[in-house]
Formats: C-alpha cells, structure tokens, sequence
C-alpha cells in the first residue's frame, strides 16, 4: 500500500500552445513532444490539437472535420451539405493507425462554400449560416459530430494520450503558424471522441485545464442564443461563449477576458473612475458569461491566441519567447521541450490575459 505522499494526483488536463509572431508556418512535431512531459496530467481519455494556417490552398472555403458512427449517417450529413454548401473537396482525413487508439470512427473532412443563393434568402452572413448549420448537424443528425468548422484551420482530437493523437493524426505533416494542445483528465464528464479538446466553432478553438462550476448558468444562457451544448463536458460552452462574445457582440480579446474572468467587485472599486465604470458594465451586462472554478484556457482565433486564467489562478499557466516564437504552456517543461532556450519564462496573473497576434507581438 502506498503511503501518504507517495501518489501523485496531477491539477488535471495539460494544455500547451507555439504561435509565431511573424506567421511563419511550423510542423506539428514540436507542439505532439510538447505535451510527453505533461503525459501524468492525462489519462488516455482524451487528446487533440488546433492548427492554423494549415490549409492555404483552400483558405477561403470552410473546412468542416467530421466523425461519422457508420455509412448511413456519412450518406445522410452529405446529403444535408449538398442542399445547403457547395462542396469543393471531400476527402477521409489521413491517418496512421496505431493500437494505442482504438475504436475508431469514420473520420472526413469537406472544404465547402455556403451557397450564395441561400444566404440572399435568409439575408445573414456566411459565418451565421456555417453556426446555424453546423448546430444543426450535431444536435440533429445522429451519429454525426462536426468538430472543425473553420477557414484555413482545424482541429484534429480522440480518445487517446495527446502524444498518440499526434502521431495518429500525422500532425508532424501539417504546417500552421500557431497550434494548440490538450490532454485531457476527465473529472465527472465521459471520455468520447467529440468530448475530447479543442471544441471549436468556426475558427474559435479553446483547450481547457479545469472545472466550470458555473457550466449551467453559463449554458442557459449561450443557448439563449441559439447555441446548443450536447457535448457532454462543460468547457463546450466556452467556445460559445468567445463566440457569442468577439463574432456577434463585436467585444474585445481585453473585454471578453474582463467578463469571463472578471475581476471582484472589491477590485473593481480600487480602480479609476472611467476602468471601474467600464468593468462594471461588462459584469452587469454580461453577468451570465462569467466562468467560476479554476481553469486556465488558451483561445486560438485565425492571427493569434489568448491564453487566460481564472481570477484566482487556480490552474498554472507558463509563457516563454524566442526570437518570433511564443510558447505557452502548463508546465516550463513543456516550453523547454519545444524551444530549450526559451527566455523570458513568465507566469500571466489570474485574469490578465496573455494575447498574441500574428504581426502585432505580445499584449499583456
């Protein structure tokens, strides 16, 4: 029997991301190494990777990743696409199988273009009709899930330890100018394949390490919005949620971090005049978009990442810089394994975002 102090117990899920400040594209290799030091903070139940800048020969068609149970639901969602996109290119998603990652679905992905004649109908832009649709998909066409919905981007997850995800995908083939990681540590919601991270919706992607105790406030009210969270695990409704936020309320990176993690009332106080009437604004008004529990979480977006804490910094975060290169990461080492001579290594305080944008640097 082992003794007190003789079992680890990890802060659940690793997170890791590289982004470089001058677009330059990179393989997947360095970010799939990034997270074998974190290996002890997964349990095989889930893992998976964002990439931007991954598809520049379609970057103006919507690139849809979607896992199909069997033929019969692959037939039917290529029905639905056809009514409703066109569709430039349908292809399986290249793989490497491996025994580490078992049962595995039909995995597709189609570059699609909303057809023109439907958006003059409903009068809404391309990215509402690509939501609405991809809402519908997941949440009425059974044994179908769109997990990747984005332009020049996508995101590539299963059930799995992070490093096998990789290499299941051949990730070390794909070269984008900022990727994201996960390994997932699954607390009181199933390990599936569409519950593994990133969740994306368009090109908002998010990797989480944490719990939101405040999932169904935040859930009534996304879905308020059309939104539906069937995903069985609660950072879904974070991409929501960044959705609903940058896409449809025009805020800002700075603003949406002061509303999901909002500073406390007593903070806000110490603040001057015009930065505490602001914050309360935004508490006011978006009150049901503040996430509680401890959590840090890194945002990809086409031309950049946000990685933020909770207020409290429950969860650890390090960043670390060399030369264009911004890595972010749970642990240094992970930052080590990526770039060994890192510099600059920082940990961001809690609800300080750390925003990076291609061409544009670091904002703290």
């Amino acid at each position: 029997m082992k003794k007190e102090g003789q079992i680890r117990i990890p802060s659940g899920c690793a997170i890791s991301a590289m982004i470089s400040k001058e677009g330059t594209r990179m393989s997947g290799e360095k970010i799939i190494e990034s997270m074998i030091p974190m290996h002890d903070r997964s349990n095989g139940l889930g893992g998976g990777f964002a990439a931007y800048g991954i598809y520049p020969k379609f970057k103006d068609l919507y690139a849809f990743h979607i896992f199909f149970d069997d033929k019969v639901a692959k037939e039917e969602c290529e029905k639905f696409l056809k009514d409703r996109f066109e569709v430039v290119l349908s292809e399986v998603i290249p793989i490497h199988k491996i025994p580490e990652i078992t049962d595995v679905p039909l995995i597709y992905r189609y570059f699609v273009a909303p057809l023109q004649s439907v958006l003059a109908r409903l009068q809404i832009d391309e990215n509402e009709y690509v939501a609405r649709n991809v809402m519908t998909i997941n949440t009425h066409l059974d044994g179908t899930y769109v997990f990747s919905c984005g332009k020049n981007m996508g995101t590539f997850k299963a059930v799995g330890f992070p490093e096998d995800v990789g290499r299941f995908y051949k990730l070390d083939e794909y070269e984008g100018y900022a990727w994201t990681a996960h390994g997932r540590y699954p607390t009181n919601t199933p390990g599936w394949w569409g519950g593994a991270h990133p969740f994306a919706l368009l090109d908002y992607s998010v990797v989480h390490n944490g719990e939101i105790s405040s999932y169904d406030a935040n859930s009534r009210v996304v879905e308020m919005y059309g939104y539906k969270c069937n995903l069985q695990t609660d950072t879904e409704v974070i991409t929501y949620i960044a959705d609903y936020l940058l896409r449809k309320q025009g805020v800002t990176l700075e603003e949406m971090a002061s509303i999901v993690s909002a500073p406390f009332w007593s903070t806000i106080e110490k603040k001057s005049p015009k930065e505490a009437e602001q914050l309360s604004y935004l508490r006011k008004v978006y009150s049901g978009m503040l996430i509680t529990g401890p959590f840090s979480i890194i945002l990809g977006f086409t031309g950049g990442i946000m990685a933020l804490n909770d207020r409290l910094k429950l969860r650890s975060m390090v960043v670390g810089e060399k030369d264009d290169k911004v890595y972010i990461a749970s642990e240094e080492a992970a930052i080590r394994v990526m770039e060994p001579e890192a510099q600059n290594i920082w940990s961001p305080r809690g609800g300080e975002p750390v925003i990076v944008k291609v061409k544009e640097g670091v904002l703290t």
